[in-house]
Order: C-alpha cells, then sequence, then structure tokens
C-alpha cells in the first residue's frame, strides 16, 4: 500500500471520528435541554425570555441551580407546624382585606419562612432561596417572585389597580404555600390539613362578603379560576 493511500486513509478516519464526536455533543446537548424543559415547566421559558432568547445561557444557568441545589432533600413539616402556618396564612388572607400591603409582607415572609423550614436556603438569602425552589417546585415558583415584587413596591393600600396586583400575588403564592405544607409532592391531604382548608376557604367566604360590602374588588383567594390559582 502506498504512502498516499495511507495517508489518505488516516485523514478519512480522523475525518470521521470528528464528525462523530461533534453530532454526539449536538445529542447530548439537545437532550440535555429536553430534560431542563420538561423539569423547569414555565420556569424554562420565563429563564429564555430573561436571556432574549439565548437557549445556551438559559440553559447555563438552569443547569447551574440543578448543580447546586438538585440533590437538596426537603425536610417534613410535623403536624404541629403544617397546622401553625395554614393558621398564619390564612390570618394572612383575612387581614387583606383591611390591610392589603401588610397581608402581602406577610405572605412574603410565611413562604421565606415555610421554605427555610423544609430545608431551602434562608430567606436572607432570597435569590438562593428561589433558585432552590425553582428546582424542585418550579411550576408554583413564580407565586413567591410574584408576591416577593409586590411586597418590596411602593404605592398607596387605596389604589384599586395596586390592591388587584396584590390579591393576584396572594392567589399565585398560594399553590406554592399549598404544595409546600402538603405531607407529599403528590398534594396528598390528612385529615387535619382537610379541617384546616375548609377552614381556609370559611375565612374567606366571610371575607368576601365584607369586601363585597365596601368594594367591587372581587376576593378570589379560594376560587380556582382566579388568575395565578
Amino acid at each position: 500500500m502506498s504512502t498516499g493511500l495511507i495517508i489518505a486513509l488516516i485523514v478519512i478516519v480522523a475525518a470521521v471520528a470528528v464528525v462523530a464526536a461533534v453530532l454526539g455533543m449536538r445529542a447530548r446537548g439537545s437532550h440535555g435541554g429536553r430534560d431542563l424543559k420538561r423539569r423547569f415547566g414555565p420556569e424554562y421559558d420565563r429563564t429564555l425570555a430573561r436571556h432574549d432568547g439565548d437557549t445556551k445561557a438559559a440553559e447555563q444557568e438552569l443547569g447551574g441551580r440543578v448543580e447546586r441545589h438538585g440533590s437538596l432533600r426537603e425536610r417534613p413539616l410535623d403536624p404541629a407546624q403544617r397546622e401553625q402556618f395554614t393558621d398564619r396564612w390564612t390570618a394572612a388572607q383575612e387581614r387583606f382585606v383591611d390591610t392589603p400591603r401588610e397581608a402581602v409582607a406577610e405572605a412574603d415572609r410565611l413562604l421565606a419562612e415555610l421554605a427555610e423550614t423544609r430545608g431551602f436556603p434562608n430567606g436572607a438569602q432570597y435569590e438562593e432561596q428561589l433558585a432552590a425552589l425553582s428546582v424542585h417546585h418550579a411550576h408554583h415558583v413564580e407565586g413567591y417572585r410574584h408576591v416577593h415584587r409586590v411586597a418590596g413596591a411602593s404605592g398607596q393600600d387605596g389604589d384599586r389597580a395596586d390592591t388587584e396586583e396584590m390579591r393576584e400575588a396572594m392567589v399565585e403564592a398560594r399553590a406554592l404555600f399549598e404544595e409546600l405544607t402538603a405531607p407529599d409532592r403528590h398534594g396528598a391531604r390528612t385529615d387535619r390539613t382537610d379541617r384546616t382548608e375548609k377552614a381556609t376557604a370559611r375565612s374567606a367566604d366571610r371575607a368576601d362578603g365584607r369586601r363585597e360590602s365596601r368594594s367591587p374588588l372581587p376576593w378570589a383567594f379560594n376560587r380556582r379560576h382566579a388568575k395565578g390559582s
């Protein structure tokens, strides 16, 4: 076999190896993207939008969150803790009628404390706590982001638009609260939790009557069709 033919074969083999490597990397990247989309759901789209459609940057950020917090194991709540958190959330909803901004601030604090109790980074590290929550509760973490943003916003309590946004934030945040207080990730309920949820619904109904007598603003904390619930 001539030297020229040997060199040609070597070049061909090397080229095939390079092409195979490139295709393999693309396949792994595509698979990783699909995994991240499946894991993060709407949070994937929000992150992609924040990076102006840059898929690589968005997936790098989400992948970093998984690396930092993917191994986190949530601590269960005991019945007394669950009841205490539920009572505080119910009280915050009832306070919304008269002092909506204070109620939203309490909901923000309550979610931070609840997340820390479940084993997530403490509330003083809001961004890291939010990142960790997004890894394990991606479909509801936007509610926490929303209520935290609204709690820190300026404005007057009497402003109807501001009050409506605060109400929507409370409704949206409730989904994460319920998921964090559930006995398991599938949302199973104990008899104790059933009773507290019914009490919450009754309290919201009473607040509904009070709100209707004072303002046309709908009270929708316990209505599933409300935006963000």
